[in-house]
């Protein structure tokens, strides 16, 4: 599903927020695996709907010079708009929780 679609039906109904995030990280490191695990479980207490993409830069480094990635992890936040980039293994929740404009579960 492109962007355009994912934000035409967003527009057209009143269900929950959906997110497309795209996670790069440096191999299966410890901190990799703590970014994701981090990000899953604040995603898991809000009312979203996400994709979430990891992107090992080892293994595509085409992707991450595309993506102007300098540092890993990084987590980019596709949508909703604006786009906006986190750096670090996400552990400061309330950072998170503002940039990308969280919502609790009712």
């Amino acid at each position: 599903m492109s962007i355009e679609e994912i934000l035409e039906e967003k527009a057209s109904s009143n269900q929950k927020e959906h997110y497309v995030l795209r996670l790069f990280v440096a191999g299966i490191r410890p901190k990799s695996l703590k970014a994701i695990a981090n990000l899953k479980n604040l995603l898991s207490d809000y009312e979203v709907d996400f994709e979430l993409e990891v992107i090992d830069i080892y293994q595509n480094p085409i992707i991450a010079k595309n993506g102007q990635i300098i540092a890993a992890p990084t987590m980019i936040k596709q949508l909703p708009l604006p786009v906006r980039k986190f750096i670090g293994d996400m552990s400061d929740k309330s950072k998170l929780i503002l940039g990308l404009d969280l919502k609790l579960k009712k």
